[in-house]
């Protein structure tokens, strides 16, 4: 009877914990031989606290990305390059909240014709944290995208539709990585390195730090959501935002939903107008030409 007990337990547990396992794919390392400043920890265990609708992660030490790859067409030939995205979850930069902010959505875009990539970057602001977000935590956002652009033929991407979607703190790596980047250091031994990691297009989805944001013209284009009910600096300050986007004419799309708060991200089967935000998104892309109609 114990034992049946057990193995019940057992059942339930991975059944809870399934949305955070199930048919995820291998990430893949930015660094071959450890990030930069964080090689002597590159093998230390990632530490997971999971539950129903919970995948969070921390002692990122490794950083890495996760694809999510548009299938091929039904006979078995690779379908016309797509548009991507790299995810940067939020999690205060204390943690990483991969499910209703990483693997879900990833899923998503992959079956509606987006390449994505879930990234963990390292955090700055967990218990012990020796890290940064501008040193360590914007180094593997750009990482992630020079190494997406490094291996466009081989995932069928178009190196230049290649945007960066981040939540919460996720959003202030993702508005950075939007404001500043470089075209690749063309005299690195490293080919990742020669890539360039300007986003081709920002999605900004209730993003921290937003007083940290400048605008200038010919950044990259924005798709912006946030819930109205959010604290004042998202809120606020992102429609704010909006207004320096428009006067420096930067294309920007903002969408605010009236009954949401912060941390809606994407959850299957949601009910919520808020929870329709990448169908919106898509459309976006669709009329910024990042994506056709079919």
């Amino acid at each position: 009877m114990r034992a049946l007990l057990s193995l019940s337990f057992v059942t339930i547990a991975f059944s809870l914990h399934s949305d955070c396992y199930a048919d995820r794919p291998t990430q893949i390392p930015l660094w071959s031989s450890g990030a930069p400043g964080s090689v002597e920890r590159v093998s230390e265990a990632e530490k997971e606290d999971l539950g129903p609708g919970k995948c969070n992660v921390t002692n990122i030490h490794n950083p890495s990305i996760t694809p999510y790859l548009v299938p091929k067409k039904p006979d078995g030939s690779p379908a016309t390059p797509t548009a991507a995205i790299l995810i940067c979850p939020g999690g205060g930069h204390r943690m990483l909240c991969l499910g209703h902010e990483g693997y879900d959505l990833g899923q998503w875009f992959a079956e509606h014709g987006i390449a994505a990539f879930v990234l963990k970057n390292r955090l700055a602001r967990e218990q012990g944290s020796t890290y940064t977000v501008d040193e360590h935590a914007m180094a593997d956002t750009r990482r992630a995208l020079r190494t997406i652009r490094s291996k466009a033929k081989e995932w069928n991407v178009d190196a230049a539709k290649l945007g960066v979607l981040g939540f919460s703190a996720g959003g202030e790596l993702a508005a950075l990585a939007a404001m500043e980047s470089d075209d690749g250091k063309t005299d690195s031994s490293d080919p990742i390195e020669r890539m360039g990691c300007r986003p081709d297009f920002q999605v900004l989805i209730y993003p921290g730090s937003s007083n940290r944001f400048t605008v200038r013209k010919g950044m990259p284009p924005a798709f912006i959501a946030l819930g109205a009910k959010d604290r004042d600096d998202i809120s606020i300050g992102m429609a704010q935002l909006y207004l320096k986007y428009k006067e420096a004419g930067v294309p920007a799309e903002l969408h605010v939903y009236s009954n949401a708060g912060h941390g809606f991200g994407y959850r299957p089967g949601s009910n919520g107008a808020a929870g329709d935000w990448p169908i919106r998104l898509r459309e976006w892309m669709v009329d910024s030409s990042i994506l056709s109609k079919n």
